[in-house]
């Protein structure tokens, strides 16, 4: 099955004034609108999201938000639901290793199930997030910390659900720190601990659509490294995103 390619730029919180998002989409929106082996995506701070979701809304440039509460409604202070994003965008980041760091009862991997629902019952594509921090990596458990993850947010998904879902592997050590994994052992995680206990979960035709993409110190330089391995369809990108010429440069190098 063939999965297209998705960069995913996570802009964090940064570029939250209207002006600093319209200038980097000013600067990168004549140049990612024609990769035609590529999806993009903008997921900016819900500051400008609906502003900038007007501005893409003619352009192959998707839009996401970095996060959502999984009520739809209520006493729920500073939160946002699914559906007061679906008007203004098609993908949701959840799980972001910054977010789980927390500790918060909001990012244990049961909100996340339930986030995911949310996001699906609202028609956004959630962008899943999962993978082990430093200490878990050097004890050997990068297999059984993500294979967890994994389980806990989607048993119990019906495959025709799933496959709505993307799933970002970011091994916590990785992100922000300029060292990233391995092309060859971002592969082996992604097809043994993600694709192969999708396939456990929902068949091989649902594990083999699903995309899986690798986050973690992702630039321009390395991106095309990671873009040819097999179960690897893109990446979620964070500080390399914010640079309009360095971005172009990485969705170029991915549009292979």
């Amino acid at each position: 099955m063939i999965r297209r390619p998705l960069i995913a730029a996570n802009w964090k919180m940064n570029l939250g004034r209207l002006e600093d998002g319209l200038a980097l989409i000013r600067a990168v929106r004549p140049h990612l609108s024609h990769l035609p082996n590529l999806e993009v995506v903008l997921c900016p701070p819900f500051t400008v999201l609906a502003a900038l979701s007007e501005v893409l809304r003619p352009s192959p440039i998707g839009i996401g938000a970095q996060n959502l509460h999984w009520e739809s409604s209520g006493a729920r202070t500073g939160e946002v639901s699914a559906e007061m994003l679906a008007p203004l965008c098609q993908y949701v980041i959840l799980g972001h290793s910054e977010r789980r760091a927390t500790g918060s009862t909001q990012e244990t991997d049961e909100a996340i199930r339930v986030k995911v629902l949310a996001a699906l019952g609202a028609g956004l594509h959630p962008i899943v997030c999962v993978g082990e921090n430093l200490k878990e990596r050097e004890r050997g458990e990068t297999d059984e910390v993500v294979g967890r993850q994994i389980a806990a947010v989607f048993t119990g998904l019906p495959g025709h659900r799933a496959v709505r879902c993307i799933v970002a592997y970011e091994p916590v050590w990785a992100i922000g720190s300029g060292r990233a994994a391995t092309p060859a052992d971002a592969n082996r995680v992604m097809g043994f601990s993600i694709r192969l206990r999708m396939e456990e979960l929902f068949g091989t035709d649902a594990s083999e659509a699903i995309r899986v993409l690798y986050g973690g110190s992702v630039t321009a330089a390395n991106i095309a490294d990671f873009m040819v391995m097999p179960d690897i369809d893109g990446a979620l990108v964070g500080g390399a995103s914010l640079d309009a010429a360095g971005f172009v440069e990485l969705a170029r190098n991915a549009n292979v």
